[in-house]
């Protein structure tokens, strides 16, 4: 069964810089929510509800190496599985599965030409 790219992040050395030129190119809507400069993107509205997506300050998943690009996160229905499937297709778990409260189980792994990705199984319950 196909996996849908579920949620992007924006990784920003200045998040301020970065909330303003999305919301000014784009017409995107931010909202605070969790850690400090971490921002829900709205990018739809009632017609187009767009998908999920994040501002955050930059960090580095893999230690020494920092995200640079947009950050992909993949919706699955279990990470265990998927990471098992990951390590045995020549892929590489960069960060075990960490559980978000009320979001769902997380993991980033490396594909086989180096790009970072997560893997998210989603909490189904709401929290």
């Amino acid at each position: 069964m196909p996996n849908n790219i579920a949620h992007f992040a924006i990784n920003a050395d200045d998040v301020n810089e970065s909330r303003r030129f999305y919301e000014n190119v784009f017409g995107w809507s931010f909202q605070p929510w969790g850690p400090p400069e971490f921002f829900k993107i709205d990018t739809g509205d009632e017609s187009n509800s767009g998908m999920q997506g994040a501002l955050q300050k930059r960090r580095a998943i893999v230690p020494g190496e920092r995200i640079t690009g947009y950050e992909c996160t993949i919706s699955v229905s279990s990470v265990d599985e998927i990471a098992a499937a990951i390590e045995a297709n020549g892929g590489n778990i960069v960060m075990k599965k960490v559980t978000i409260p009320g979001v769902g189980n997380l993991i980033f792994f490396k594909d086989p030409g180096g790009n970072t990705v997560g893997a998210m199984e989603f909490d189904k319950t709401g929290g």
